[in-house]
């Protein structure tokens, strides 16, 4: 019974410091390595996006003359994605508070939804949509927004392989909007579960760990919540909540 006492004391002398002391460097290293990805985001920024202004030029080039007018435009829109990319790189860097204004989730799911799609076809995934918020408005930074939900969806892909379903829903009502993002693919493992939206923690061979960190961070500028679901071998759900308009 007297062991016990220590475990559950969090103020003495023993347990509590020295855990506070093992955190401490684990801490300082967390932020060395934010205030490196900082500086690096912000020394290449600057010469991609030179980089894009003399493409998006070209492009505009072709549209004028009406060569390749189909090809021209599509190139410019990825380009104008790209540029949203660099940027939240820079925000990294040098957050910003969002742009505010109404915002048809609805629509900007479909919109979002179109990007992957060429993804979600070669992955033989079936998309599902179930919407039923109406009104569907919230007032948001569309591109962040967007960018939120990008990061959640592609997680969604690669969870489940080859195969599986990908359901995109809403629903309002009490002065928020949910939209949810379910998957039928691997689920979360119980000791990753409680560190998925810890910066640089990943899972994947290749992945940076920034995608949901990057998120939730967007949701809560939005004054709102990121809910997760998981079981594994049976998918997960994370539900991105925000006030409505």
């Amino acid at each position: 019974m007297s062991s016990g006492t220590p475990q559950n004391t969090t103020g003495g002398a023993g347990g509590g410091s020295s855990g506070t002391q093992a955190e401490v460097p684990q801490a300082l290293r967390q932020l060395d390595r934010l205030a490196n990805l900082g500086l690096f985001s912000a020394s290449i920024a600057h010469e991609i996006k030179n980089g894009l202004v003399a493409v998006n030029t070209f492009c505009q080039v072709l549209v004028e003359k009406d060569e390749n007018r189909e090809m021209a435009e599509m190139v410019r829109r990825e380009l104008k994605r790209i540029d949203g990319l660099v940027t939240q790189m820079l925000r990294l860097a040098a957050p910003k508070p969002p742009m505010l204004a109404p915002v048809n989730a609805h629509a900007l799911l479909d919109l979002t939804l179109g990007l992957l799609e060429h993804q979600m076809s070669e992955r033989m995934i079936t998309l599902r949509r179930d919407y039923r918020a109406d009104p569907a408005i919230v007032r948001a930074d569309e591109s962040l927004l967007q960018q939120a939900l990008i990061n959640l969806l592609l997680n969604a892909v690669e969870a489940m392989g080859q195969g599986g379903e990908l359901t995109a829903a809403t629903e309002s009502g009490a002065g928020r909007l949910k939209i949810s993002i379910r998957d039928t693919g691997a689920g979360i493992a119980p000791e990753n579960f409680g560190h998925i939206f810890e910066t640089f923690f990943t899972t994947k061979k290749h992945g940076t760990g920034l995608g949901l960190a990057i998120s939730r961070r967007v949701v809560e500028e939005h004054q709102g919540t990121i809910e997760v679901q998981s079981a594994v071998g049976q998918g997960s759900t994370f539900c991105v909540i925000l006030p409505a308009n």
